[in-house]
């Protein structure tokens, strides 16, 4: 399939490099211990556990499963990322609840369910990655709530409906700054509301939008739109009316300098019409929420569930004028610093990675990593990328194979390559159904020295070198487990919607039963905790 004009250009451009100033390259200062207590791991979005010293490169093929909790079967993918703080595992399940248990051994701190605490007529799923912080546990669920809960007891202290709207849903794992949270609002209204009457839906009406909340309370902060108000614009052709603009959901987590008083992050695709800040990397003032700057990686991005119905020309006019791409960003953004400048970089689902000045937000070089597919929603870069201090790491999801990479921060140059393992499908229980698995990075990428953790759709989760990207371990999750609860649990393609491996005191832990679904009869999810 060809493709437009507009995404030709920017391949092109994407595809050359704009050197910087030589110098040497460094990440904002780590925290030091080897806890792991946001989706980011720091306020920088490395991704990477500076203090682990457990794990190593030679060591890591030693890594066993030390304990497995299941999920009551449920129709939701898990995703919500653990984090690991003072002890405990803190992390949601796709069964409504949230869970506190211990991180060495999987034992019950506490347990809190959802269910009833704000009624409404989606379930409470916890859709995110928590974030602890002073004593307070914050993440988001799917019908649009952000929740504080006490670290120590997991009682509700508040729980916020940050959007009304029948399908906002919080896939942003919040970040807590200065009293503040920083969390992004996305939609299902992307994947047309109801699929059984997508046409007879007056699409579309949501508009993304990042909020900062008081900590101590949950009240609005501040709210910046991405979109302007959708205003009704005629009708679609089943008589439906249309509402324009819309969209622009924030799916990914944010970043902050705390320095510069900055924060940073990415917003989607139009669901309708073609205004706001869709495609665009933000910087905000984490004080006012007024913007410093905004990038935007693509002319025009507009699209829905219906797009990739070839019927659906009338419900999708971007299947006409090419500009039905799905090309948003989706990824977290990384801050680091090369010969005194501040960068900020983020991948889009075009399969370009993207660094810009912090400041002014000047383009400082593009590098094509991966291979552009007709429907961006299966795409290039997905929820984020990993920096150690000297090398960014940047996984492609669907790119025929989906690769893993180490580039370099100052140039853009590849250091090495590795495509996805080719046996991933022919190997352990994901031999058993060619017809769900392929060779597909979803998860957000993770790293502690001289290690590099990416999972898979292939149900795998591999351990790499940082030097040379060789695999040094694998762990295959499509079987059942023995769990610590007592239920039946079965793992599956690697969670990308809830981040990716988090790696803390000598642990390693990941949620497996994301999509696409292997069969799971009997059984449940799994967070799968692995040690020496």
């Amino acid at each position: 399939m060809g493709f437009p004009k507009r995404v030709l250009a920017l391949l092109a451009v994407a595809s050359s490099v704009v050197l910087v100033g030589a110098g040497s390259t460094g990440a904002s200062p780590p925290r030091r211990d080897g806890d792991w207590a946001t989706w980011q791991k720091d306020p920088a979005g490395s991704r990477h556990n500076a203090a682990e010293w457990r794990i190593t490169p030679h060591n890591v093929h030693n890594l066993k499963l030390k304990w497995a909790f299941a999920y009551r079967k449920s129709a939701a993918p898990v995703r919500s990322q653990p984090a690991i703080v003072d002890g405990p595992a803190y992390f949601g399940g796709p069964d409504g609840k949230f869970y506190a248990r211990d991180a060495r051994t999987g034992a019950e701190r506490w347990t809190t369910d959802l269910a009833g605490i704000a009624p409404g007529p989606r379930p409470a799923v916890p859709w995110d990655g928590p974030a602890v912080v002073d004593g307070r546990v914050y993440f988001g669920d799917l019908r649009g709530y952000v929740y504080s809960l006490d670290q120590r007891t997991g009682r509700v202290v508040w729980a916020k409906q940050v959007d009304a709207h029948p399908a906002a849903t919080v896939t942003s794992s919040p970040l807590v700054h200065d009293g503040k949270v920083y969390v992004g609002t996305s939609s299902s209204e992307n994947a047309d509301i109801d699929p059984g009457t997508g046409r007879a839906y007056p699409c579309c009406t949501f508009r993304g939008h990042v909020d900062a909340l008081d900590a101590r309370t949950g009240d609005l902060v501040w709210r910046h739109y991405t979109v302007p108000e959708p205003r009704a614009v005629g009708t679609w052709p089943s008589g439906a009316t249309r509402y324009e603009p819309s969209g622009a959901g924030v799916w990914s987590s944010p970043t902050i300098d705390p320095r510069t008083g900055t924060v940073y992050v990415g917003t989607g695709q139009n669901y309708t019409g073609s205004a706001g800040d869709f495609d665009t990397l933000l910087a905000l003032d984490t004080r006012s929420g007024a913007v410093k700057w905004r990038n935007q990686v693509t002319e025009s991005d507009t699209w829905r569930g219906l797009c990739n119905d070839p019927d659906s020309e009338g419900y999708c006019p971007g299947l006409k004028d090419g500009s039905a791409l799905d090309y948003d960003i989706g990824a977290t953004p990384n801050l680091f610093t090369v010969g005194g400048r501040k960068l900020v970089g983020v991948g889009q689902k075009l399969g370009v990675y993207h660094v810009f000045d912090a400041t002014t937000g000047e383009v400082v070089w593009r590098r094509q990593l991966g291979v552009p597919l007709p429907s961006g929603g299966v795409s290039g870069i997905q929820w984020g990328s990993s920096f150690d201090g000297q090398r960014l790491y940047i996984a492609t999801y669907f790119a025929n194979p989906g690769k893993l990479f180490a580039v370099d921060p100052a140039t853009g140059a590849v250091l090495w390559e590795t495509p996805h393992p080719a046996d991933g499908c022919t190997t352990g229980g994901a031999a058993q159904h060619p017809e769900v698995c392929t060779l597909a990075h979803g998860p957000a990428v993770s790293s502690s020295p001289g290690v590099v953790y990416e999972g898979s759709n292939d149900g795998k989760l591999r351990a790499y070198s940082a030097r040379t990207g060789r695999v040094l371990w694998t762990f295959d999750t499509v079987r059942d487990f023995t769990t610590v609860n007592g239920l039946p649990g079965r793992g599956g393609a690697i969670s990308g919607g809830g981040g990716g491996a988090v790696v803390s005191n000598g642990m390693v832990y990941v949620q497996a039963g994301y999509w696409p679904s292997y069969p799971n009869p009997d059984g449940g999810s799994v967070l799968l905790a692995f040690g020496r």
